[in-house]
């Protein structure tokens, strides 16, 4: 595996894992094999992850991971989209909703609040904002207060992450198929 940061062993990715509270389980992921070599910022990322996916979230899960694939297609982040492709099929979400995100105006498979959330992300990488018209869609249809903040957070934490996987040119791991269901990669996407 190439990388521009030279990953942690799986062991050494384990230890380092174990002495910053982060579960064993991630330490065997490309991404956390290279973020570990900075241990206080690998523990400050996956405290924010841990909370946007499993503790302290408020977004609909739906919603979360229709932004993230959103994210991962139009940076064309092979990594980003490729785990969330098997994240958002464990979380239960259909395939073809998943595929819609690629062309999610033409797309009759979505629903309201999946087109603000869309928009949203559409708005924050072009603009590196959202738009009055398009926040007054979230407003209407995402939810609360909480739920609005929580959806920025996760615009800016998977484009992060997306900057991350492609400047550092993460990896997947060993036998992972890229670019799930079929192979299509994204104009100017990871091969």
């Amino acid at each position: 595996m190439v990388t521009r940061i030279e990953m942690l062993s799986v062991e050494q990715a384990k230890a380092a894992a174990k002495e910053c509270g982060i579960r064993e389980s991630m330490a065997g992921l490309s991404v956390y094999r290279a973020l570990l070599r900075h241990p206080q910022l690998a523990s400050a990322v996956n405290h924010l992850l841990t909370t946007l996916l499993f503790t302290g979230n408020k977004l609909d899960v739906r919603l979360r991971e229709l932004l993230i694939m959103r994210i991962g297609w139009t940076t064309g982040a092979k990594y980003e989209w490729t785990q969330h492709w098997h994240f958002a099929e464990r979380v239960g979400l259909p395939p073809e909703d998943v595929i819609a995100v690629r062309d999610w105006r033409s797309s009759t498979r979505l629903g309201a609040a999946d087109r603000a959330v869309l928009a949203a992300v559409d708005d924050t990488l072009e603009r590196g904002k959202i738009s009055d018209s398009v926040w007054a869609e979230c407003v209407r249809h995402v939810g609360s207060p909480e739920q609005l903040l929580e959806m920025v957070i996760a615009i800016g934490n998977w484009n992060m992450f997306s900057q991350l996987l492609r400047s550092v040119e993460i990896p997947l791991e060993d036998g992972v198929k890229d670019w799930p269901p079929d192979g299509r990669i994204p104009q100017g996407g990871d091969a």
